[in-house]
C-alpha cells in the first residue's frame, strides 16, 4: 500500500465528520498480538505544544488491554465502503474471535512496529503521553452519567500524533 507521510498541521479534514460520521479504529499491540475496536467519540488539537489526539476505551473492551500496554497506537480512517468491517469491528470482541479476519481487513505493520490497515484512507500513528479516567463526580452536566449505565467509565488517553499517513 502506497502510504504517503504527512505532517498532521498539514490535514485539511473535517475533525467532526471523521470522528461522528465516518469512525476510526484504535490499534494497540505488537504485530500478531494487536487488538482494535471501532470508535466515535475523541478529539484532536493542540495540548503540550504538539498535535494530539484524544481517544476514550472503556476498561471492558479487550483494546484496553492493549492500550494499557503499548506506548504507540493508531488511529485508522476508512471510507464508507467499510462500515460494515467497522460495525463489525465496534460489535464483537477480539477475546473472542478473529473480528479483524471476519471484518475482511487486512493488518499492516508500520515502520514503528504499529499496526495499520491496507483498507484505511488514513492512518494516524500516534504515541502516548498522558491518560485519565473519567471521573462522574467531575460531570458538571449530571445528565451525562446516563452514558455509563454499567458506571463503566472511560479511560482517556492522549496521544502525541507523530505522523498522519494517506494512502494515494
Amino acid at each position: 500500500m502506497p502510504l504517503t507521510p504527512l505532517s498532521p498541521f498539514l490535514l485539511e479534514e473535517n475533525i467532526f465528520r471523521l470522528l461522528d460520521k465516518d469512525w476510526m479504529l484504535i490499534t494497540a499491540g505488537e504485530p500478531g498480538d494487536f487488538n482494535t475496536m471501532t470508535a466515535s467519540w475523541g478529539g484532536f488539537g493542540i495540548l503540550w505544544n504538539k498535535p494530539v489526539a484524544y481517544v476514550v476505551v472503556r476498561p471492558t473492551r479487550y483494546t484496553y488491554l492493549f492500550m494499557e500496554r503499548s506506548a504507540l497506537f493508531t488511529l485508522s480512517f476508512l471510507t464508507a465502503k467499510y462500515r460494515k468491517a467497522l460495525n463489525i469491528c465496534g460489535t464483537l470482541s477480539g477475546r473472542d474471535v478473529d473480528k479483524v479476519g471476519k471484518a475482511g481487513l487486512t493488518p499492516f505493520t508500520l515502520e514503528s512496529g504499529v499496526t495499520g490497515f491496507t483498507e484505511a484512507r488514513m492512518i494516524m500513528e500516534c504515541k502516548k503521553l498522558y491518560y485519565q479516567d473519567i471521573d462522574p463526580d467531575r460531570f458538571i452536566d449530571k445528565k451525562l452519567d446516563s452514558n455509563y449505565p454499567l458506571a463503566d467509565y472511560h479511560r482517556m488517553y492522549i496521544g502525541e500524533i507523530l505522523t498522519v499517513f494517506k494512502n494515494d
